[in-house]
């Protein structure tokens, strides 16, 4: 499986820094991992980011780019001090750059993280409270997902219309019920949500199985459908909870 021998070059890239933890997250950690489409997305916790650790990072990723997958391996590295409300050294897209780890994150790894090297994740993060996840993902979609649909040619690319429609669900399950779901269990949800169910069907399709080409017109269309729901459906949701 090319996805475990990219994490085992990656783990023995890594042995060098001694790291504390490596974990995964998000669909590789929740059982939704689909390789090749799939991100592999990673937290690794080291001693110390001094700037030759920072180099020596550069260098480890720079020697995985020959392994098929390793254009979707993403890892925020930590330390074992690090605060939570700030931004955390990112590999991703092929470079590094910075990001914070999200409340959204963290309660993944507190729920379902693979630990794949070293301590868990208890016993060096701390926990994320209802409140404070409520409080993100109300933020995340008023805040980013919901002045984002304005931008009208972003919502023809695949990655959006995917992330837009299953942030959304996801996050509506976390409002009401307080647990995280994966993104198969969002698809299956976003129908009785009242998404527009021929784009649900492009998601799984792209997602899960084999994609005929696209009809003349369909990813602008699919833009529309999209656009057209994800407004109200994010301003009733906000409402809700803001």
């Amino acid at each position: 499986m090319q996805t475990e021998v990219l994490l085992d070059r990656f783990l023995t890239g890594l042995a060098p820094l001694a790291p504390v933890a490596v974990w995964a997250h998000g669909s590789l950690a929740g059982g939704d991992y689909q390789e090749g489409r799939s991100d592999l997305d990673l937290i690794a916790v080291l001693p110390s980011l001094t700037p030759r650790t920072v180099w020596r990072l550069a260098k480890t990723h720079a020697r995985l780019r020959a392994e098929p997958l390793a254009g979707q391996l993403h890892c925020t590295y930590l330390t074992p001090a690090a605060g939570m409300g700030r931004r955390h050294l990112t590999w991703a897209h092929e470079e590094l750059f910075k990001r914070p780890v999200t409340p959204v994150t963290r309660r993944e790894l507190h729920s379902f993280g693979r630990v794949l090297l070293g301590k868990p994740p208890a016993e060096l993060l701390p926990p994320v409270s209802d409140r404070e996840l409520t409080d993100f993902v109300v933020r995340d979609q008023r805040d980013f997902w919901r002045p984002a649909l304005d931008t009208a040619p972003l919502w023809t690319r695949d990655v959006w219309v995917d992330l837009g429609l299953l942030t959304f669900a996801r996050a509506s399950v976390t409002l009401r019920e307080g647990r995280l779901i994966s993104k198969r269990e969002a698809l299956e949800l976003l129908p009785g949500l009242g998404a527009p169910v021929e784009v649900v069907e492009d998601i799984r399709g792209r997602r899960y199985g084999d994609v005929p080409p696209a009809a003349e017109g369909w990813t602008q269309r699919r833009a529309e459908l999209t656009r057209t729901y994800l407004g109200p459906a994010i301003d009733e949701l906000v409402g809700a909870y803001d």
